[in-house]
């Protein structure tokens, strides 16, 4: 019998509750303590809540004794996972559990990664914890530093360089995607570019632009307003820097092998988060070794290895 697939398995949901997906999402906090400027979310969902280490270690067991190969970890923030639970563990030491205590798991990816939060135990996973895979969607949101400070991030341009740096000398070869916000109030032509010179400098892939958009209440909707064609025409150079990026990466891994988690009609993702399409029937929800061989636009075409 063909087991159900998984989208999100929140944690008062059962696998069977939950929507048809190749792989499984395990929110693993809600909410966000931080108040930037552009940001309604703590307003709708509150405060930092993380999720109990036991309850997400029998979410993702239930996954995989159902023959899911890869979990991603979601939520708000995840970088800030545990401060509020008692020892505060963080969301390194949380995986380092999670991962000792269901061995059979292939493959875990984090949604997302606030560079201002990463702790010891994480840097300590992505050297040496091959099922921790090597692609990190980071909360950078812009590349100028006053914009930063206006947007109250608590990370600087310098603090994304280093983070990069310091992973791919822990992970070389790993990937990066971003959010990015295009016309945040007051961004002038030159902080622009540090965005775009940011998303070069540091190989950044797979990118979220978002045009800046007005919400009511929050410090920014209060700032000086940038037309809204301009930041229409930002956000499209910024998805054009990062389709550049995307390029340069995919044709990086012909002649590689890489692992693919075949999602749907023999297509799926590497380890990086590459989409890639395998020639050959090969069955949903395997982990096959195929070697990159051509790109065809924005996916690697790849042949099952021998």
């Amino acid at each position: 019998a063909e087991r159900p697939l998984v989208d999100h398995l929140h944690p008062s949901w059962t696998p069977s509750d939950a929507e048809e997906r190749a792989r499984a999402f395990v929110e693993i906090q809600q909410g966000c303590d931080h108040r930037c400027t552009f940001c309604i979310i703590p307003f709708g969902r509150g405060n930092n809540r993380s999720v109990p280490i036991g309850v997400i270690v029998e979410q993702v067991r239930a996954l995989v004794d159902q023959g899911y190969a890869e979990i991603v970890l979601t939520g708000v923030d995840i970088t800030d996972y545990g401060r509020d639970l008692p020892g505060t563990p963080r969301l390194g030491e949380m995986i380092k559990r999670l991962l000792a205590l269901v061995p059979d798991l292939p493959r875990l990816r984090l949604s997302s990664v606030d560079p201002a939060e990463i702790d010891d135990a994480l840097f300590g996973l992505i050297a040496d914890e091959p099922r921790l895979m090597p692609h990190f969607h980071i909360s950078v949101q812009s590349g100028d530093d006053l914009i930063l400070k206006r947007m109250k991030r608590r990370h600087t341009r310098a603090d994304i360089e280093r983070f990069v740096a310091r992973v791919r000398d822990l992970r070389p070869g790993a990937a990066f995607g971003a959010d990015i916000i295009a016309g945040f109030p007051t961004e002038t032509d030159e902080a622009f570019e540090n965005s775009v010179s940011l998303v070069r400098d540091c190989g950044l892939t797979w990118l979220h632009v978002f045009p800046y958009s007005e919400r009511p209440g929050t410090p920014a909707a209060k700032m000086p307003q940038l037309p809204g064609d301009v930041r229409k025409a930002r956000a499209a150079d910024l998805r054009a820097a990062g389709a550049e990026q995307v390029r340069r990466f995919l044709d990086a891994q012909i002649g590689s092998v890489a692992d693919v988690l075949v999602e749907q009609d023999a297509q799926g993702r590497s380890p990086h988060f590459a989409s890639v399409r395998i020639e050959g029937a090969t069955a949903d929800g395997l982990i096959v070794p195929a070697r990159i061989v051509a790109r065809d636009n924005d996916t690697l075409i790849a042949q099952k290895a021998a």
